[in-house]
């Protein structure tokens, strides 16, 4: 199993000194993506289910982080920013995102019930229905890749 997972890891290019992971916590998310309980990847790593359990909570905070980091990056280069207010009816989103794109000469490649969709699933629990419960930033780079971000 464990070679298994260190084939892969090989392949796809993971390098701990580069990644926002460390090696261990690479091995066990392989595993768990694979289907793989804690306690049989504690028993494969000579370790406890918690142990194994701590790992991969790290692990996903980490990546959660850099996610986050590179949708902060990705905010900062993008020409558009349209800030929709808590209260928003989802269905208004696209109009408004349409207006600030045209202003900036920007073109967005989706039609309003994608970019609503792309809105919804990307804001998670900030879009309750068709109403915007948390206020969200929309932004969309001159390639007319969007991104959307909470705003806390």
């Amino acid at each position: 199993m464990i070679e298994e997972v260190e084939a892969l890891l090989d392949d796809i290019g993971f390098d701990p000194e580069t990644s926002a992971l460390t090696h261990r916590q690479a091995q066990v998310l392989a595993l768990r993506e694979r289907d793989v309980s804690q306690a049989e990847i504690a028993a494969e790593l000579g370790t406890s289910r918690a142990n194994v359990s701590s790992i991969e909570a790290s692990a996903r905070e980490n990546l959660a982080k850099a996610k986050e980091t590179v949708a902060f990056a990705e905010a900062l280069r993008a020409p558009v920013r349209v800030r929709v207010p808590a209260g928003t009816d989802l269905y208004d989103v696209p109009q408004m995102v349409y207006e600030a794109c045209d202003e900036a000469g920007v073109k967005v490649d989706h039609t309003a019930p994608d970019l609503m969709k792309v809105v919804s699933d990307a804001a998670g629990n900030a879009v309750s229905g068709r109403q915007v419960a948390k206020p969200l930033i929309v932004g969309v780079t001159s390639e007319g890749m969007v991104r959307v971000r909470r705003q806390e």
